[in-house]
């Protein structure tokens, strides 16, 4: 089963992802336990697309792709932008990070998911998460 939806690099367009995760969590048997994790890490990947894949470009699109694998739950977020190098992204849990507004996007998709992959240029990314807790 795959759902996917393609927006406009307009900010407001994030409510938009809410309502789209929010419809399709049934679809795919996303619970209680694990819905705040998938929304936080989706919203913060969407947000990042917009805001430093695409640049608040409307004509560039950013694509949410859901995908049911077994069980576990794939979502591939993608912007049109020239990518980035997720390895050189700062430690926002570091002392000298700490007082820093940005990067902590990265992180929290990091720790929010059970599984997370960068394409080479850097503006996809696909995490995983498992429908099934322990």
């Amino acid at each position: 089963m795959k759902r996917e939806i393609t927006i406009g690099s307009n900010i407001g367009n994030l409510r938009k992802i809410e309502e789209f995760i929010e419809s399709v969590s049934p679809l795919f048997s996303i619970g209680k336990e694990t819905y705040g994790e998938v929304l936080v890490a989706v919203m913060e990947a969407v947000n990042n697309a917009i805001n430093h894949g695409n640049k608040r470009d409307e004509a560039k699109k950013v694509e949410v792709i859901f995908e049911k694998a077994g069980n576990s739950l794939v979502v591939v977020v993608r912007d049109q932008g020239n990518g980035f190098r997720p390895e050189i992204i700062p430690d926002p849990t570091k002392p000298e990070n700490i007082e820093k507004i940005s990067g902590r996007g990265v992180f929290l998709m990091r720790k929010l998911s059970d599984g997370i992959e960068f394409n080479d240029k850097g503006n996809c990314v696909k995490m995983t998460f498992n429908l099934i807790r322990n």
